[in-house]
């Protein structure tokens, strides 16, 4: 048998006490970068003359108090879904509701209206209607996505067909465009 030429060394050969000192040392690691992290960013914004504006964040309507144009007699109406985005490019947000009227037995007909507030006013107002309840649909998903209302509803194919069992599900698409919302078929959606 021949020689290795070098001789063995000793720190070549894995003990358990080289296991143990290399899982402290990462342990120990671990640690102490838990707890030295780096302070906040602190990135001066640019102010004076030629500089952009600060933008305005402005909260969107809120449905507390408005007067919705939906007739419920002597119930409520009920505000059921919410959804808030800049409709009309004017960087103030607008709020879009679905509402029907609080009916003790039942699937009471949505109304879906887009809300907005005047810097000055105490209170939103409805400023379109979207889904007008007469239409006897009920909405079962609302978005607002890059200045777009989306909605998905029930509704029923026919004047013949019963409340219980719409059969027609839709989805539509709304967007400002020439001072009024257009409605549309957003992509991909199919009626059933």
């Amino acid at each position: 048998m021949q020689q290795p030429a070098v001789p063995e060394l000793a720190h070549t050969h894995t003990r358990p006490i080289h296991w143990v000192a290399t899982a402290t040392a990462v342990a120990g690691v671990v640690a102490l970068s838990s707890v030295l992290q780096p302070g906040p960013a602190t990135a001066a914004q640019a102010s004076g003359p030629g500089a952009p504006p600060a933008p305005v964040t402005v909260a969107a309507p809120a449905t507390t108090g408005v007067d919705f144009p939906i007739e419920c007699g002597p119930v409520e109406a009920l505000v059921m879904r919410t959804a808030s985005g800049d409709l009309d490019g004017d960087s103030r947000p607008e709020t879009v509701v679905v509402v029907h009227c609080d009916a003790p037995m039942g699937t009471p007909p949505d109304g879906v209206y887009v809300l907005t507030q005047a810097a000055d006013a105490k209170t939103a107002r409805v400023v379109a209607t979207l889904v007008d309840p007469k239409e006897r649909r009920t909405v079962t998903a609302l978005s607002v996505d890059d200045g777009a209302v989306l909605a998905d509803y029930l509704g029923y194919s026919s004047a013949g067909v019963p409340s219980c069992c719409p059969d027609v599900k839709e989805s539509a698409k709304w967007q400002w465009k020439d001072d009024a919302f257009i409605r549309s078929t957003p992509a991909g959606a199919h009626s059933v």
